[in-house]
């Protein structure tokens, strides 16, 4: 544990390592944010971290192969957080010092995935039922665990009863940082975040705190690490959506003028991502093409109008695609690309 003592997170920042400093995060989600997303995002300023799509742990289970290539390939430049999501502590255990013979700059804790699929095996956010259980994995991922150890959670499953219990948690067992996202578990992506929670934990834990959830407005992150006593923002859906957040943010740290991408480079960073989604699915041909393409229109399309996103939806080629994109965005006017609802949210 002596290099561990080495490592000393400070109020307001977070460090991997003793020398980067980190701010800004890309939050993981499946089958999104893999290491092509991360280099094609470093085009228009990358993230300070960039944190693995969760590995799922249980009795035989290896480091997947994709996420492992991602994290001996990654040419970023920027720090790797390996996740894990994961119910059994000794085969956390061993996955987490496999991970640690890897070039990671910490490993992160799953304690709120919302997917079905993942609550009915009692990992992600179903875990946050059984707090003896997430003592049980803290103790076990402390000891085991040399590189920062942090934990992504909601304030709880149902509702947020528990949420000062698992404070209490992260703080006994001296976790370096911690994301909150706004949401309880069964709220899935429904609603808006409360970001009282985020406060909530920055206020009572001496380690720094991100927070996550609904972050698509530069200006309203620029106040939230100013004024909320954020170490940090994990951004997501708002960075597919948008991948010049991250240097919006920067920007508008420096007291600069943000800089709005115009219809016409949006429509530049869709054939990136076009190209980008070819070179995975160029074997399954041009509908699954499509389809995967449509993963991140998902997200784009809500910053864009529900018309565009209706049109999109249902495009079963590329030149349809293609088509609807340049009926919507061949223009020079610039987007602010923030959802609707949360643009009247402000009114």
């Amino acid at each position: 544990m002596g290099e561990k003592e080495n490592i000393q997170p400070k109020k307001g920042s977070i460090f991997f390592g003793s020398v980067h400093p980190v701010k800004l995060l890309l939050a993981p989600m499946q089958d999104v944010t893999d290491l092509a997303f991360w280099r094609l995002l470093e085009r228009y300023g990358g993230a300070d971290a960039y944190v693995t799509e969760y590995i799922r742990v249980y009795p035989g289970s290896r480091i997947d192969r994709d996420i492992e290539r991602d994290i001996l390939e990654n040419n970023t430049g920027k720090p790797v957080i390996a996740q894990i999501a994961g119910e059994d502590p000794m085969n956390l255990e061993r996955i987490v010092r496999e991970l640690q013979l890897l070039p990671v700059a910490g490993i992160d804790l799953n304690l709120g995935c919302p997917a079905k699929v993942v609550c009915r095996k009692r990992v992600g956010g179903a875990l946050l039922k059984d707090l003896l259980r997430v003592e049980l994995i803290l103790r076990t991922l402390r000891e085991a665990v040399i590189v920062p150890l942090s934990v992504k959670c909601r304030p709880g499953y149902e509702n947020a009863e528990s949420f000062d219990e698992l404070l209490k948690l992260f703080s006994d067992y001296k976790v370096d940082w911690v994301t909150v996202h706004g949401r309880t578990v069964r709220q899935g992506y429904a609603g808006k975040a409360d970001w009282n929670w985020v406060y909530r934990a920055a206020e009572r834990l001496d380690c720094p705190v991100c927070g996550n959830g609904d972050l698509s407005d530069p200006q309203e992150c620029v106040r939230l690490l100013r004024e909320e006593k954020c170490g940090g923002l994990m951004i997501g859906r708002g960075a597919v959506r948008n991948p010049w957040i991250f240097q919006q943010i920067r920007e508008a740290l420096r007291g600069e003028q943000i800089n709005y991408p115009t219809g016409r480079q949006m429509l530049e960073y869709l054939f990136e991502l076009e190209e980008m989604t070819a070179q995975v699915e160029k074997s399954r041909g041009e509908l699954a093409h499509v389809e995967r393409i449509k993963k991140f229109l998902n997200f784009i399309g809500l910053g864009i109008g529900n018309e565009f996103l209706y049109q999109v939806r249902r495009v079963r080629t590329r030149l349809e695609m293609e088509s609807v994109w340049k009926n919507w965005l061949d223009h020079t006017e610039e987007l602010k690309l923030i959802p609707i609802e949360q643009n009247q949210g402000k009114n």
